[in-house]
């Protein structure tokens, strides 16, 4: 299998595959490929999975698309201005991401719940209680509002993300609540009361759009009209 991202703001992913490979997809982000490539879509490994992946954003179903009978071809894309970042899962590594951050995957790997361990977290965090895990083998293809920007992070080293910012961790590191000092600073600061505070050790990816920022940007032009 080899890839290719193309067109930010609004990219796609373009995959060729080698007879007989597959590939799996968020359903509905498929916008073009090759005659051969043939399509089937199931539950994904039963009921259980299926409404798992429901929780976590995805659809109950999932698309599987196969190279026949000889190289095939096939793009997936974005749903919302911003990037496509490939990810390698192997020898155990597992990354939790927001809901609805999966676009497609290779077969290897497997798509299935996150619940925050703190309830603060969870609450007032920004990334809600169910967030997707990411395990298994093979490369994987995550939608990451505006431009991605990648951190390492050692053990113990923390880091201050505003709310919705944060796209991806590895499942090494942890999520919880900062909250922001001062009764002025919370009230004319304009960024809120929490941020999410993320500890390693692990990488972190964070989005420097989102789309609840986007639609409030816009909404005071929408309403003037």
């Amino acid at each position: 299998m080899k890839y290719s991202i193309i067109g930010e703001p609004m990219p796609v992913v373009q995959v060729e595959l080698k007879a007989g490979e597959s590939m799996k997809n968020e359903s509905g982000s498929m916008v073009w490929m090759t005659p051969n490539m043939k399509m089937e879509t199931n539950a994904g490994g039963g009921i259980g999975k299926a409404f798992g992946r429901m929780l976590s954003g995805e659809s109950i179903f999932q698309n599987v698309y196969t190279a026949e009978g000889g190289e095939g071809m096939i793009a997936f894309g974005s749903t919302f201005p911003g990037s496509i970042r490939a990810v390698e899962l192997s020898n155990g590594r597992s990354i939790v991401c927001q809901k609805r951050a999966f676009l497609a995957s290779e077969l290897g790997v497997e798509i299935s719940l996150f619940f925050q361990k703190r309830f603060s977290a969870g609450l007032a965090g920004g990334e809600g209680f169910i967030m997707q895990k990411l395990s298994g083998n093979g490369t994987v293809f995550l939608e990451i509002d505006g431009s991605a920007v990648e951190y390492t992070l050692q053990a113990n080293q923390s880091l201050i993300v505003d709310t919705g910012s944060l796209a991806l961790i590895d499942e090494t590191c942890t999520i919880e609540i900062a909250t922001v000092k001062g009764v002025k600073n919370v009230l004319f600061g304009g960024e809120g009361l929490f941020n999410t505070k993320v500890t390693g050790p692990g990488k972190i990816v964070l989005q420097t759009l989102t789309i609840s920022s986007l639609a409030s940007a816009v909404l005071p032009y929408i309403n003037s009209k």
